[in-house]
């Protein structure tokens, strides 16, 4: 009998602690697919922060670090300089990339630092308990907008790829989702093109993954599934909102 799966080499055979119907675990495994597949889990460095991605270096099978809340970007700028030739990488979450770590996103992405983070978009604060997210829809409930969010209130949420992508020095921006297998696809070559770009010292790149989680949305995970679809796509459209002039890498 032909395996039609099999565990890359890249994630460690390890129980998950995520919750059922978060993706956090399909966007661990593309991103260690391609890792694996250009041969370079022995050089890669990862960056996670605080957040339900916290413990990712359990599943992840490449040299880890943990980072103050918000701070990714700052560690994985200073390894890259040190270590020009590793692919260095921050996974954060929106609480943490869009809240507590704003200035320094912006401020890597300004400097076209050459690494690149993974943005996991589930519109809500995750590990600390269903807090209000920047990236939190209007309407939607959490511990700290328990009638829904409102303009007047918190203002409108943050479009981070469209904000990255004003940057000089970002050179590629993309937001995929993880809702079906054919964007899971798309999210995986989205994952390749940052690490050639990368691999080409181009500048910065960011892939947002528009992701769910059921806990914090009281939803079942097919009912997370239907909401992404419907509620979080309209308002985060997928897309490349910039890429190399020519669109060559």
């Amino acid at each position: 009998m032909n395996p039609v799966y099999t565990l890359t080499k890249g994630m460690l055979p390890v129980e998950t602690i995520y919750c059922p119907g978060c993706t956090h675990g399909i966007s661990h495994r593309i991103i260690m697919e391609v890792l694996e597949e250009v041969d370079m889990l022995g050089k890669t460095i990862g960056c996670g922060p605080i957040g339900c991605s916290v413990l990712a270096h359990r599943y992840m099978n490449v040299d880890m670090l943990e980072c103050p809340h918000g701070r990714a970007p700052a560690v994985a700028s200073a390894i890259k300089r040190v270590h020009p030739d590793n692919f260095v990488f921050t996974y954060q979450g929106d609480g943490d990339l869009a809240s507590i770590g704003t200035a320094e996103i912006i401020h890597a992405a300004a400097r076209g630092e050459k690494i690149t983070t993974f943005f996991i978009n589930n519109a809500i604060y995750g590990m600390t308990g269903g807090q209000m997210a920047p990236t939190t829809l209007i309407g939607q409930k959490s511990t700290t907008s328990q009638s829904g969010r409102t303009v007047e209130q918190a203002g409108a949420p943050m479009r981070i790829c469209e904000l990255i992508a004003n940057l000089d020095g970002a050179v590629y921006v993309e937001r995929v989702a993880l809702n079906t297998a054919g964007n899971i696809s798309k999210a995986k070559r989205a994952v390749r093109r940052a690490y050639d770009i990368q691999e080409k010292r181009l500048g910065f790149s960011l892939i947002e993954f528009v992701s769910s989680c059921p806990t914090h949305w009281g939803k079942s995970p097919v009912e997370s599934m239907q909401h992404l679809k419907e509620k979080m796509l309209p308002y985060y459209p997928l897309g490349v909102y910039k890429e190399p002039e020519g669109g060559e890498v």
